[in-house]
């Protein structure tokens, strides 16, 4: 089984903002899967494929202390390391450009930073997702408890897909060929 964990905060007041990137990439697979969010026995909400092979999870504790919910997550289904996909906004990348790496630091995300820090490792995948526009993005905690200025939604909305799909090639064909694939590309460029 593999985990794909959205990084975000809950609640309607943050439901739009750029920091939230992970929820709408995670929402974007439950929708496509058509499979619907349960409380978990923790600070999360997962949503599970009918053939147990994929889990989609939202922690609801608040982006700081994601790593509460990751660690709960990864006890529950006996996951390891590997199987742990972290999709988290990026404000150092441009919005329209989508890293994935198969472990890292923290990149100075405060989300980020506390999964690493319950885990106790930094070897587990990720999928980060640009958030970055020409728009005045400092101080960064402000900026990324914005939404989306109107002419960077449009961007916005088909990265939230474009994700999705790269989560999709993770998991049909494996993380190197995502990597191989969506690493490539310059932001505006599409995914051929």
């Amino acid at each position: 089984m593999i985990a794909f964990v959205g990084l975000g905060n809950p609640g309607g007041k943050y439901a739009d903002t750029k920091h939230n990137a992970g929820f709408w990439v995670v929402d974007e697979l439950a929708r496509r899967w058509k499979l619907s969010f349960s409380p978990g026995k923790g600070d999360y909400v997962f949503a599970q494929t009918r053939n147990k092979q994929v889990l989609l999870v939202k922690p609801t504790t608040g982006m700081n202390v994601s790593g509460n919910a990751v660690k709960d997550v990864r006890n529950r289904w006996g996951l390891g390391l590997g199987d742990i996909h972290i999709i988290v906004d990026d404000v150092d990348l441009p919005l329209g450009t989508i890293r994935i790496r198969p472990r890292g630091g923290d990149g100075c995300h405060r989300g980020m930073e506390s999964v690493i820090y319950r885990l106790g490792e930094n070897r587990f995948p990720r999928l980060r997702f640009g958030i970055g526009t020409d728009e005045d993005m400092r101080p960064a905690e402000r900026y990324v408890l914005k939404p989306f200025r109107k002419h960077d939604r449009a961007l916005a909305t088909e990265m939230v897909v474009e994700a999705a799909e790269a989560a999709e090639m993770i998991v049909h064909q494996g993380l190197n060929k995502a990597m191989n694939k969506y690493n490539q590309t310059k932001p505006g460029e599409k995914n051929e």
